[in-house]
């Protein structure tokens, strides 16, 4: 299994190697050394390679998206190839598995002809993709966009891969897609013999900790891992839901100085990290930034959310979130405490929103999880 170093490129996958261990299968799992430890948990060998990108673990921010985040993910690939290439070449494995920014793990693939499968854990390319997204993706016509291209097509003329940069980056030739099929745009347009959709393992994620129990309904404000430096909006916060009966429960990440966010009140707590998917089971309502692993976790435990997104494609899942009518975007620059209130006791509020909500987690809880992404992987042995 070939990822990146970042807690949304580790964390969906862990519990399809766990089920692929419990089966009898040795399973290798290619992480820089802040992330052996979640490696190993699923039972798998971690395979430490270096790696440049931003380090969570050290407080090193990602940059917004763009051309940008994409030349990282880039410079990652040719890094960690030739280190895969040395590490495996007395041990070659068969079968790779690769994360949709594991661009070393199907380069290996191709160098070795070997079975490649993508395990995703965002959306995934439809029928008339390109042309859907050209307005977003136009960054890619500027004079970096195209330099990237360049680079992109470069490297992979050096490795022998005549494949184009678009089907190389967005087009597995096999894909579990682990994320709920209800947060996939145009769904009717994917192609299922290409694609599968076996949503998150979340039942296999307990050992990241439990939560007590609330006397008061609980709110969950989290803006995830990496984009988390936003001081002015945990004090906008503080201040629309300060003095509520709920008990308000807020994860600030690493980046934000508490001291400096002003006095706390006293039905609101500051974390520095909280096991999400523990404190959701207990949750009435959920302020999130929309990354796609929050996303999933609300709509496996019911939860309402309000959706401020901050970069990539948190964009898209907020929206989703409100196409399906379990939650309401609320665009950054609209943040205000008033704004914030009523956006939580809307949708908290709302019978609509609950039955929708209880309807996806149903679909969700259903789908299969990483037994069926294991049984994927094993016909392809």
């Amino acid at each position: 299994m070939v990822t990146v170093g970042a807690h949304g490129h580790v964390n969906p996958h862990l519990p399809v190697l766990a089920e692929l261990v419990e089966r009898g299968h040795r399973v290798s799992m290619a992480v820089p050394a802040s992330f052996a430890e979640a490696a190993a948990s699923s039972g798998a060998t971690p395979l430490i390679v270096d790696s440049d990108l931003p380090d969570e673990t050290r407080g090193e921010q990602w940059p917004d998206g763009g051309v940008e985040a994409m030349e990282l993910f880039l410079d990652e690939g040719r890094g960690v190839l030739p280190q895969l290439e040395a590490a495996l070449a007395n041990d070659r494995p068969d079968a790779v598995l690769y994360d949709i920014g594991g661009y070393a793990g199907r380069a290996l693939a191709h160098r070795w002809n070997l079975p490649l499968l993508q395990l995703s854990s965002a959306m995934v390319a439809w029928e008339g993709y390109e042309a859907d997204m050209a307005e977003a993706m136009a960054f890619l016509d500027t004079p970096e966009g195209k330099a990237y291209q360049h680079r992109f097509e470069r490297w992979l003329a050096e490795i022998g891969i005549d494949c184009d940069v678009d089907t190389f980056t967005g087009r597995p030739p096999r894909c579990a897609v682990l994320i709920p099929k209800a947060m996939q745009p145009n769904a009717d347009r994917v192609d299922e013999s290409v694609y599968t959709f076996v949503g998150p393992s979340l039942d296999r994620r307990t050992h990241q900790g439990e939560w007590p129990k609330p006397d008061k309904p609980l709110l969950l404000v989290s803006l995830g891992s990496a984009y988390t430096d936003r001081p002015e909006f945990y004090r906008a916060c503080l201040e629309a839901f300060g003095g509520l009966d709920w008990q308000v429960v807020v994860s600030i990440g690493r980046y934000v100085d508490a001291s400096a966010l002003g006095p706390v009140p006293e039905n609101i707590e500051l974390h520095r990290w909280v096991p999400q998917l523990a404190v959701l089971k207990h949750a009435s309502a959920f302020v999130t930034h929309a990354g796609m692993g929050g996303c999933s976790e609300g709509l496996y435990h019911g939860v309402p959310m309000v959706a401020v997104p901050q970069a990539v494609d948190q964009f898209l899942n907020a929206d989703r979130l409100a196409e399906l009518g379990v939650g309401v975007h609320l665009p950054a620059s609209e943040v205000t405490p008033d704004s914030l209130r009523e956006a939580v006791s809307s949708i908290a509020g709302s019978a609509e929103a609950a039955e929708a909500l209880a309807r996806h987690s149903a679909e969700l809880r259903a789908a299969g999880g990483a037994g069926a992404a294991a049984d994927i992987v094993e016909r392809m042995l």
